[in-house]
């Protein structure tokens, strides 16, 4: 077991690959993407990515980020008693007490080689907590299929578009019908839900960064009012854009 603490600046991308460990990655402040073969996880302050031993996945920097990184081998993590409940990757609401165990682990002048014993129940109770506060909000399930991939492609690399179902099935090489039906299935979101999310998964990003206001990010993201985006962030969310700034400027290990 280890723990880890580093910096890394807007823009870093951290490529596929996989590690031996289980991993739960913090920002303590940023945003940060991961992506892994089922799709994308938006992780804003206030939340954790989990990632069982031998996932490949992907990180990139979406601001500058405070990582704190805890590396469970797998032999401890197969006998903890929430193990079976630890075995997908995915997003963890860090709670309090989550919380406050991360920061327990970072104490300054405390590693895992001096104190071995402490660091283990620091990361024994942490995987409680996992096991209790998944959070599949920010979570972006990517379909399978080649033409529906497509249709979401080209929504990711711009959530704004607001072209007709039967546009974006087109340029595909799909019938509108074909991507309605496809979207649920491998998603377990409509093609309007899948969109909806991606475009407040840009909107986390932004806010995130700080840098735009609401009005603004409304108005770019093509939402006809203010209180149409903050109805339709606070139904992914649980929160209001303004609640979310709030905690990207007050969370900070």
């Amino acid at each position: 077991m280890n723990i880890e603490a580093r910096f890394y600046p807007r823009g870093t991308h951290l490529g596929l690959h996989v590690h031996r460990e289980a991993q739960l990655l913090f920002a303590s402040s940023g945003v940060m993407q991961v992506t892994t073969p089922k799709g994308r996880w938006l992780v804003p302050p206030a939340r954790a990515v989990w990632l069982p031993p031998g996932i490949e996945h992907a990180v990139d920097m979406l601001a500058d980020i405070e990582m704190r990184a805890l590396l469970i081998p797998s032999e401890m993590l197969a006998r903890h008693p929430a193990a079976p409940r630890l075995e997908k990757e995915f997003v963890v609401a860090v709670g309090p007490l989550l919380r406050e165990t991360i920061l327990a682990a970072f104490k300054p002048g405390l590693n895992s080689s001096q104190h071995p014993r402490r660091i283990a129940l620091l990361i024994e109770l942490a995987l409680f907590e996992l096991a209790e506060d998944e959070d599949a909000a920010t979570f972006m399930p990517m379909p399978n299929d080649a033409r529906a991939r497509r249709v979401a492609d080209i929504i990711l690399a711009d959530p704004a578009n607001d072209s007709e179902l039967e546009l974006l099935a087109h340029t595909a090489g799909a019938s509108a019908r074909t991507i309605t039906r496809l979207f649920p299935a491998e998603t377990n979101l409509t093609f309007k839900e899948w969109r909806q999310r991606a475009r407040i998964m840009a909107a986390v990003e932004v806010l995130g960064n700080g840098h735009t206001s609401i009005k603004q990010l409304a108005s770019q993201l093509g939402f006809s009012s203010v209180a149409a985006f903050g109805h339709a962030f606070r139904q992914i969310m649980d929160m209001t854009p303004s609640e979310m700034m709030q905690r990207s400027d007050t969370e900070n290990i």
